[in-house]
């Protein structure tokens, strides 16, 4: 049995635990660590050779390796240790981690406080449930991903593509440059899941077709696939008969959304959201507990991993500062409201302290909409307003505003999204 103190220990080394240890190390946590299931810090990023990485936080275009390798090396310089190839089995209400570790067996890890930032993982066949044959060749798109760009194998020639989300569109761009024919980019939706520079970048400079308001209804082959049915939907996203065509193709790929990496936080008994599925944050990104903090995918599903080094730096900073007993007295709490054609607000809460700082709240709308108005009010007191050419469910929205502007009589603040008449 092997035995860790540490200050703050953080679960998951990708771009979220890198920055949120990371920042915990700037603010003066003596001992940081990260614990990582994986052999090599940096996540998904590992696998994410394209550019387009950074444009905000860095105002550079980085690939993946590139943008969290800039994060390991802050991280080797400010002495943060890790704990690789190591799979953490519970994390205790007190802080306590338990986790078996291939060097060391069982591993005990007694830290002050927590950051969970496990990331996020595909929806599969079995998540959708699509009918007809299991034959070979039907992937998600990061499973796809990770085969061509870090073990070199091909996945196939002839590719059709279920969901527009990100992965799935710039695996579209990917197998194209690698020699194959991608048949197809069917969307469920009447409109696109991913960001909007993919679909330009990724299927319009490739003249890859995508299909709105069409899905995938059988898969057809027995050792390979051979082919996929593919019908149009009506407004109920239910498939039109009549509509139904074959296509042929040897691949199937799956980007229909990702779910975040919350099994240790239900474990640990802290609350989670039914919209999100991932723990319910103040602006501190503290949990329930206390003592636990959640930063990145395992909160709500980002679109820029820039977005997700902001916030796991607040984890990071606001972990250290608990750890080490400075942790801001919180005087009282803001409930977050969501308004018209706003499906979430992250963080869920606002826990008021003495100090006047600047809330950041990130959201996703339930439907697309042109000419808008995002607006952030408490009572009366318009906190926050800006026009919008267009919001889609696609791409994250933000609103920002002073705490010490919240009225004192009010307990809670609203965003809405409306159409201008």
């Amino acid at each position: 049995m092997h035995n860790i103190q540490c200050d703050v220990a953080i679960i998951g080394g990708g771009p979220a635990g890198l920055a949120a240890a990371v920042s915990a190390k700037k603010q003066g946590a003596q001992k940081v660590l990260i614990i990582e299931r994986d052999t090599a810090l940096g996540g998904i990023l590992q696998q994410c050779i394209h550019p387009g990485f950074g444009l905000t936080y860095y105002n550079e275009e980085l690939t993946g390796p590139e943008y969290y390798g800039r994060f390991i090396k802050q991280a080797e310089s400010l002495g943060i240790e890790s704990l690789l190839d190591t799979m953490v089995l519970e994390v205790q209400p007190t802080g306590k981690i338990i986790c078996v570790n291939s060097k060391y067996g069982i591993t005990y890890v007694d830290a002050k406080s927590v950051v969970l930032a496990m990331g996020c993982r595909e929806r599969t066949r079995a998540n959708i449930q699509i009918p007809g044959t299991r034959p070979a060749g039907i992937y998600t798109a990061g499973a796809a991903q990770r085969l061509i760009n870090r073990q070199n194998e091909m996945v196939g020639r002839e590719i059709v593509i279920l969901g527009s989300g990100d992965i799935g569109m710039i695996m579209a761009r990917r197998l194209t440059l690698e020699g194959a024919h991608v048949v197809a980019v069917v969307e469920i939706m009447n409109y696109l899941a991913g960001l909007t520079r993919n679909r330009v970048q990724c299927l319009d400079d490739y003249d890859i077709p995508l299909l709105l308001s069409h899905t995938v209804t059988r898969i057809v082959g027995n050792e390979r696939v051979e082919g996929v049915y593919v019908a149009q939907v009506d407004e109920n996203k239910r498939p039109i008969g009549e509509t139904e065509e074959f296509y042929p193709c040897d691949t199937l790929l799956l980007s229909v959304g990702l779910i975040p990496e919350n099994e240790l936080s239900r474990a640990t008994d802290i609350e989670i959201s039914a919209v999100t599925n991932g723990p319910v944050v103040n602006q501190f990104m503290q949990t329930s507990n206390p003592a636990v903090f959640a930063c990145g995918n395992v909160v709500h599903v980002n679109d820029l991993v820039d977005n997700v080094t902001l916030e796991s730096e607040i984890a990071g900073r606001e972990a250290a500062r608990y750890a080490m007993g400075s942790f801001p007295q919180v005087k009282r709490r803001i409930s977050l409201e969501t308004g018209n054609n706003v499906r979430y607000l992250c963080p869920h809460l606002l826990d008021i302290a003495d100090m006047d700082e600047q809330i950041t709240l990130y959201f996703r709308v339930l439907a697309p909409e042109h000419n808008v108005t995002i607006t952030a009010k408490s009572g009366d007191a318009v906190l926050y307003k800006k026009k919008a050419v267009k919001v889609n469910p696609g791409e994250m929205e933000h609103v920002t505003f002073k705490t010490g502007e919240i009225p004192a009589s009010s307990d809670c603040v609203r965003v809405d999204v409306t159409k201008e008449v």
